[in-house]
């Protein structure tokens, strides 16, 4: 790893431990008023528990997708510096519709809620993916040593991205619950493919 990519990788982990700690600030501990119901209004947040958990559980498999392919990459240019903020961009913003789902998923308001959810996501799936596009494509950024084949499971593993949450905004119509629950499926289900990918690529470039 060069120490241009070490930086960007640096600058990349702080913007993600701000986002995935902004997430608890949106959990709101109840006010003294609720001393005598406490019990109740614990459980009453149990919207932003679960909001929490989901964002948490996407943004950590992105960071760790993030980090794991920055061992891939030899050499950062202008334009994977621009491709890279516009992605972390994305991120940054992914604890206010969380706050947002968790706050009006109860109400009327719970089908724009999860459709700014997905947008969301979908958009920062879309970002994902150009970045290591543009990486990957004709290994003009990736490492020698990096064999192709883990190089083509990466790029399998982030194709279904933008359609899994786009499908998963789109169930907003007809389910908010089914488009909430589907975000978090989505998460486990790029842990997963992250083993996959992971256990192929064996021998780690330095």
């Amino acid at each position: 790893m060069t120490s241009q990519t070490a930086r960007l990788e640096a600058f990349s982990d702080g913007v993600f431990a701000i986002a995935i700690t902004l997430l608890i600030i949106e959990v709101h501990v109840p006010g003294h008023e609720h001393a005598e119901t406490l019990g109740h209004e614990l459980l009453r947040l149990w919207p932003s528990y679960l909001g929490y958990l989901t964002s948490f559980l996407t943004i950590g498999v992105m960071w760790i997708n993030h980090h794991y392919v920055f061992e891939l990459i030899a050499r950062v240019d202008r334009t994977m510096l621009l491709l890279n903020t516009l992605l972390l961009m994305m991120i940054a913003f992914v604890p206010f519709p969380t706050a947002v789902l968790a706050q009006f998923v109860e109400t009327d308001g719970a089908r724009a809620a999860a459709l700014l959810y997905g947008a969301t996501l979908t958009l920062t799936a879309l970002a994902f993916l150009a970045w290591w596009r543009y990486a990957s494509s004709g290994r003009r950024l990736i490492d020698e040593a990096v064999p192709d084949k883990a190089v083509e499971d990466i790029t399998r593993s982030y194709l279904p991205g933008t359609l899994l949450y786009g499908g998963a905004a789109l169930l907003a119509f007809v389910e908010p619950w089914a488009s909430a629950a589907a975000y978090l499926g989505i998460a486990g289900f790029y842990a997963l493919s992250l083993a996959q990918w992971r256990a192929r690529l064996g021998r780690r470039p330095r």
